[in-house]
């Protein structure tokens, strides 16, 4: 493993230069607009060197790594401020859900451009009235000869304005509720039945969407499983939404820890005691967070780790966003020109709990398929 390491952290070191040298640390949530295109040109480069699709087998187009050496990659890519990837969606979401459950057709089409990043992706699952509970979702496709028809709206759609597919869950079976009578759609983006509205977020950038089918028009071939089979394919996705790369993600936090401590330091707040207290509570719960996802990685998995995994991080980032605030001072409450690297941590980490399946859904998912609590009441 370690000539592994070796070999990721010594290409990284030789390929991040000249064109690519100034991308370091750029993109990211809340910073997807950073110097777009040419990210894109790095992922690019990154498939003409065989360093996407890592986990996928060999027969799809992938390069049939183990999970220990994802890790090495993704902690590598994390320390070396390689820039944040604008094609995760295809390749660690859509990718392994048509290899797990996706025609042969649909993976001859669909996964040598999601490799090549040639077609970016994005997810239609939020909705206004349903939010993280994705077996409320309104959005309809039926039957029309050859095509589904759809009609409805996605929201919190992360860059949909620059995808070219979008892969949705939408409602099939008239009349039918909850998990019931779910589809698992392939959807072109570039057609007069969609219409994608940015939504301005608090840090003044807009990555999320507000994405509008009024009869947008899909192949009756774009369905992913059986019709009806929907909620089983869209867990599916979920389950390996949050894998390897959450270790690469947790690097990126110790960076951002370190850099506040340095911070601390240099202004006087360590010397508060209540400060020093919060640091080294962000520092112990980094700490669990790593040994938890390395437990969950090296041992059997019932199927709930991701959600244990969204609720930790997602609350702890949010935390350390708090925590730069009180940190600054005074000084965090002005931009007189442009958010800092603080007050842009603070202000998106508000939508850590949110996005990627509420604080408020993991808790029930743990409480109810794991510990066996009563199920919450619903309408």
């Amino acid at each position: 493993m370690d000539t592994f390491r070796c070999a990721v952290r010594e290409w990284l070191a030789t390929n991040l230069t000249g064109e690519f040298a100034a991308l370091r640390g750029l993109g990211g949530p809340g910073r997807e607009h950073e110097a777009f295109e040419e990210r894109l040109a790095w992922d690019r480069h990154l498939a003409a060197a065989g360093w996407t699709c890592l986990g996928w087998p060999v027969e799809h187009g992938g390069r049939g790594l183990s999970l220990a050496e994802q890790v090495v990659f993704h902690e590598e890519y994390a320390r070396a401020e390689a820039p944040a990837r604008v094609s995760h969606v295809g390749e660690e979401l859509l990718g392994p859900t048509l290899i797990a459950f996706g025609s042969p057709e649909q993976r001859q089409r669909f996964l040598p451009g999601i490799a090549t990043v040639s077609e970016l992706w994005c997810q239609g699952y939020s909705e206004p009235e349903a939010g993280s509970d994705l077996a409320a979702v309104r959005t309809t496709a039926r039957r029309d000869g050859d095509e589904w028809v759809v009609n409805g709206q996605k929201v919190w759609t992360s860059l949909a304005h620059l995808a070219q597919w979008c892969f949705a869950v939408v409602r099939t079976e008239p009349g039918s509720r909850r998990q019931a009578g779910l589809s698992y759609l392939l959807i072109p983006m570039d057609q007069p039945g969609v219409r994608v509205r940015p939504i301005r977020q608090l840090t003044g950038t807009a990555e999320f969407n507000e994405v509008f089918f009024t009869d947008a028009r899909t192949s009756a071939e774009l369905v992913v499983g059986q019709p009806g089979d929907g909620w089983r394919v869209a867990m599916g996705t979920l389950t390996v939404e949050r894998g390897a790369a959450t270790l690469g993600q947790q690097v990126g936090f110790r960076r951002e820890l370190t850099a506040l401590v340095e911070l601390a330091r240099e202004c006087g707040a360590l010397e508060d005691p209540a400060i020093r207290e919060r640091v080294t509570r962000a520092w112990i719960g980094l700490e669990v967070m790593r040994a938890q996802a390395v437990r969950t990685m090296s041992g059997p998995r019932n199927g709930f780790e991701a959600s244990v995994a969204k609720l930790c991080w997602s609350r702890w980032h949010r935390g350390l966003g708090e925590l730069a605030m009180a940190v600054r001072g005074a000084a965090g409450l002005t931009a007189p020109d442009d958010l800092d690297r603080w007050q842009r941590l603070y202000l998106f980490s508000r939508a850590d709990t949110i996005y990627g399946g509420s604080d408020e859904i993991q808790r029930n998912i743990i409480a109810e398929r794991i510990l066996g609590l009563p199920k919450e009441v619903r309408p």
